[in-house]
């Protein structure tokens, strides 16, 4: 039996968050939601994860640079996917992830996670 390939979504907003999974999912990836509030944010404990999809705009007490530093603590080999509504990755930011897709085209996500992960179509 294949197991998942598991994407980390991280965004400040329970809707995004819903609507990434819902997203992945139907691609038949596992999505695993962390919020990030007020107070920061917990990674999942004891799961695998093979590729981090972030928010670049987040609560004002952290920013994405700072959670894409952690996750790369955590997740060393994980590839960082940068989502947002500004038309280039952010250059604070760039030098942390290894993709970047513009808010609103969940197909170029999807073949952007595909690639990362080395998963073809037909495998998820």
């Amino acid at each position: 039996m294949n197991q998942k390939i598991s994407i980390l979504l991280i965004d400040d907003d329970p809707a995004h968050l819903q609507i990434y999974r819902l997203i992945v999912e139907t691609a038949g990836f596992r999505g695993l939601p962390v919020l990030v509030s007020m107070r920061g944010l917990d990674f999942p404990e004891g799961e695998q994860v093979d590729a981090v999809l972030l928010d670049y705009r987040l609560a004002p007490n952290i920013s994405a640079c700072d959670v894409a530093k952690r996750v790369r603590h955590q997740y060393p080999s994980a590839p960082i996917v940068l989502l947002s509504d500004v038309y280039d990755a952010p250059t604070d930011i760039a030098p942390l992830v290894q993709g970047f897709v513009r808010k609103g085209n969940p197909a170029l996500l999807l073949s952007t996670l595909r690639e990362l992960t080395k998963t073809p179509d037909k495998e998820i």
